[in-house]
């Protein structure tokens, strides 16, 4: 048997839950047909020697139901070996939604999404109205990947009600309506019914988006048309009673989720984060899938394997946009932005404005102004590991801050850093009990990177320090200095006197 494509060398992961093993994984007309040993011809051989091969991933929870216009590749999941997507989310689709009426579509995604309307506008021709008739213009686009779509509930939302989805319940008539919508796109192929009732999801002008003002029973009514149907999953952003400790109505929540898994019998799924305000409350949705399961209904949660985070950057968006002078910085393009970022005045008033409070509240993708800095993280390769900001600064003022002996090198103590040198000559050196610190150690000062004793970074010399002490009072050449080891006295040559702590080690 000849192949079109031989993969040889390969670490198989099959996806089966079996160990890896190593293999070579043959193609023929678009389809695997051989894992094993291949020693056939093939048209095209790939030396997969040190690296991992497997089936495709599916990313379950995306929002690319705008992007598939524009980039048929669906970048940037198939750059990480994604080649099925899952998109619709959180109750944001384009569909059902007549051309004239985008606009409500648009207000959804807006903020909530982080998606241009500019982008949209210029990249998406509209040509349909209900959800079958949108599946069908995804069919006819070309495409890098695999794509599957909900049906969300803000857009059904909006087309049933128009600008009233954004301001009070549904009626009777709304409510029948909506099944309708969700009716005809379960049966067209949707995968499901998503909606979100997260405090994250707003429009631009800070109302909430379309379904978080449903009630908990339209809820119910419209994932009761997939129960109806036995077909089709119900994704949702949570309700936000998981962000304090012991908040009432999270166990509230979880009770209505899962009698709603139970009742309609259709499968219920959504993301489980852990938060630093509440770290452990992720165990209490994982007790919930128990729970579920127990009742005899089915519930999936959905977890990042790293942590869930915004990348900032000048290209994109900075913490302090919205603040004053780096508001007047961030409208200038992007090349007179650096210049201007040489200027340490101007640096300096950019730094004083950050302390300065937001009048807005960001939300979802929106950057947020720091709390800690020790969880901002500096992205300067791909591999990390990643230096915080706060480390970053910490590393950067001790730099410029220490300072050691020209004529010895070795390094002043930190009461030192804020003296002024004595400004002695280096003759002092042989005055007969002239103290180190006004000899020569403290004439002159330089800036130094490493441990000016070990020649090694201060973490690494910290339990093997050499100590330094003067041959006599005075004394602070390197060559008539005296060198002992000592496993007590951590103090070096223009410290002796003062018995002050090593300014790398203390």
């Amino acid at each position: 048997m000849s192949y079109d494509l031989v993969i040889k060398n390969g670490t198989v992961i099959d996806g089966s839950g079996l160990p890896r093993y190593r293999a070579d994984v043959g193609v023929r007309h678009g389809r695997i047909t051989t894992i094993g040993r291949i020693r056939e011809r093939a048209r095209e051989v790939i030396d997969a020697e040190g690296h991992v091969v497997t089936p495709g991933f599916i990313d379950g929870h995306t929002h690319m139901d705008a992007q598939i216009f524009w980039d048929p590749l669906g970048t940037s999941s198939c750059w990480h070996g994604i080649t099925s997507v899952v998109m619709g989310n959180c109750g944001f689709t384009l569909a059902p939604c007549a051309e004239e009426n985008k606009h409500l579509v648009v207000r959804n995604l807006q903020r909530a999404e982080d998606i241009s309307p500019a982008a949209m506008e210029a990249g998406i021709k509209w040509r349909w109205t209900t959800y079958p008739e949108f599946l069908d213009v995804l069919e006819s686009l070309p495409k890098g990947i695999n794509y599957g779509g909900y049906v969300g509930h803000s857009a059904v939302r909006t087309f049933v009600m128009g600008d009233r989805a954004f301001e009070r319940p549904a009626s009777e008539d709304d409510l029948r309506a909506m099944e309708r919508q969700v009716r005809d796109a379960i049966r067209a192929g949707a995968l499901g019914f998503t909606t979100s009732r997260s405090p994250a999801h707003e429009t631009l002008s800070g109302q909430p988006v379309a379904s978080r003002v449903a009630t908990w029973d339209e809820v119910r009514r419209l994932v009761g048309v997939m129960g109806e149907l036995n077909a089709g999953l119900f994704e949702i952003a949570g309700e936000g009673v998981d962000r304090a400790p012991g908040d009432p109505g999270l166990r509230d929540y979880h009770t209505r989720l899962r009698d709603l898994a139970v009742e309609t019998g259709r499968p219920v799924t959504f993301g489980v984060f852990s938060r630093r305000g509440v770290p452990d409350v992720w165990r209490k949705y994982l007790a919930l899938l128990d729970e579920t399961a127990a009742a005899g209904g089915r519930m999936f949660a959905q977890v990042h394997s790293r942590s869930l985070s915004a990348l900032l950057s000048f290209k994109t968006q900075m913490p302090f946009d919205r603040l004053p002078v780096w508001k007047e910085l961030r409208a200038l393009p992007l090349a007179e932005q650096r210049r201007r970022l040489h200027d340490p005045e101007q640096r300096r008033r950019l730094v004083e404005a950050s302390g300065a409070k937001d009048s807005g509240r960001p939300l979802g993708t929106e950057a947020k102004p720091p709390e800690d800095y020790d969880w901002l993280l500096v992205f300067d390769s791909v591999e990390g590991p990643h230096r915080t900001v706060a480390r970053t600064s910490r590393s950067s003022w001790i730099r410029r801050s220490r300072r050691t002996c020209s004529i010895t090198g070795y390094a002043a103590s930190r009461p030192l850093l804020s003296s002024r040198p004595c400004g002695c000559s280096r003759s002092c050196r042989r005055r007969s009990g002239a103290s180190p610190i006004a000899g020569s150690c403290a004439k002159a000062w330089r800036p130094t990177w490493r441990c000016s004793i070990r020649r090694r970074s201060p973490r690494r010399c910290r339990r093997s320090w050499t100590i330094y002490r003067p041959a006599r009072a005075g004394s602070c050449s390197a060559r008539a200095a005296s060198r002992r080891r000592s496993s007590t006295a951590r103090f070096c040559c223009a410290t002796a006197s003062t018995r002050a702590p090593c300014p790398v080690n203390s």
